[in-house]
């Protein structure tokens, strides 16, 4: 919205998009203010935006006599004489209790960083491209191939991006398959593919003797995903929007399922105060009735993989269980797995991977059934 306002420099741009997203992560503490003091409600905004070189001289101007942003949410509550706990909807204590105090609760209000993900044999061409642009970029110690950059950085006018040796990737998104495991060669189905970021980084782990059929209802989405395989060179390896099955089942089945995204909520802050407790309950019962269109899809011996980017009890370890529940031939192959924004300073995702029953067993036990019946 704001790109498109010609009266706006990308320099205002940049300032009121940190004053927004400081003002939707701690709408308690301003949003009341607005209409009853708008002078304060502008300082605080200001000050909690932080040290960006966007928002610094705004911010050295409107929120004089505040001391610097301390980075524990407790000790900025005590700055302003304002509650914390206002910060978290009440629902969350049910879903996510963890998400309540620190580091989670700090974590999920901090800003989100950029990260990529290297998609070349030859970084060094990459990271030399940084370099001389002066941008100070840092790799995973926790995923090969993760980059991280300075907030602001506009990857997509680099070489590297249009060439397709970078993908923009959050590091959460970039560790469920890491985390996984993806065996060179074989037929994945990546059934909620949306624009593919995790289509292109298997795609990729699978190599030249892998295939991957890419599914989305999002037509926009797969057409996204399109553009994107072809400058990353993968288009031979992914099968965009093809409804037909593998005839003897997909070798893997990934279910990045939709889901109320509360692992996003630092780079997505309104959510925290849209998302209700019908909403959760809504998005668990489409995650489990996913699982279940998927399973058969598996052949016998192959995986089902469940991911999502929330933190909610109710759209991961309980979907799980339920589909586990559901006596579709599975076994847990990967428990119920969080993965927490603070230990990899990324996105909150959850990762869950099923294995089905050899085609043996799954023929003795429909006969056993058939017997008992």
């Amino acid at each position: 919205m704001l790109g498109g306002d010609r009266r706006l420099g990308s320099r205002d741009r940049r300032l009121y998009r940190e004053l927004i997203y400081a003002t939707l992560r701690y709408l308690p503490w301003i949003e009341p203010l607005i209409d009853t003091d708008p002078a304060e409600a502008a300082r605080r905004a200001a000050w909690l935006a932080g040290d960006s070189p966007a928002a610094r001289p705004f911010r050295d101007a409107v929120a004089g006599g505040l001391p610097e942003v301390p980075e524990g949410v407790d000790e900025k509550a005590g700055i302003l004489s304002a509650d914390a706990g206002l910060l978290s909807p009440e629902w969350l204590r049910a879903e996510c209790p963890a998400a309540l105090s620190p580091p989670l609760r700090e974590a999920l209000l901090s800003r989100a960083p950029l990260w990529l993900r290297l998609q070349t044999d030859d970084p060094g061409a990459v990271f030399r491209e940084f370099d001389a642009l002066g941008w100070e970029w840092r790799a995973s110690a926790l995923c090969a191939g993760a980059v991280r950059l300075p907030h602001g950085c506009d990857v997509a006018k680099t070489r590297a991006f249009a060439s397709g040796r970078v993908e923009v990737q959050d590091i959460g998104s970039q560790l469920i398959l890491v985390g996984a495991g993806v065996d060179p060669g074989g037929h994945w189905l990546d059934a909620c593919a949306g624009a593919g970021g995790k289509t292109l980084q298997l795609a990729s782990l699978l190599g030249d003797g892998g295939r991957v059929t890419a599914r989305d209802t999002r037509r926009s989405a797969l057409d996204a995903l399109s553009e994107r395989a072809a400058r990353a060179g993968l288009g031979e390896r992914i099968r965009i929007g093809d409804p037909a099955d593998a005839p003897d089942g997909f070798d893997a089945v990934l279910v990045d399922a939709p889901c109320t995204g509360s692992g996003t909520w630092r780079r997505a802050p309104h959510l925290r105060w849209v998302t209700t407790p019908a909403g959760v309950s809504g998005a668990a019962a489409l995650q489990l009735q996913l699982l279940r269109e998927n399973a058969p899809r598996v052949r016998p011996g192959g995986r089902l993989v469940y991911a999502t980017c929330s933190l909610c009890r109710s759209e991961n370890e309980s979907v799980a269980a339920a589909f586990l529940r559901g006596g579709d031939g599975f076994e847990p192959e990967i428990e119920g797995r969080p993965l927490l924004p603070q230990a990899h300073d990324g996105d909150g995702f959850f990762l869950a991977s099923f294995r089905r029953a050899p085609a043996r067993q799954l023929s003795r036990g429909s006969s056993t059934a058939r017997a008992g019946a």
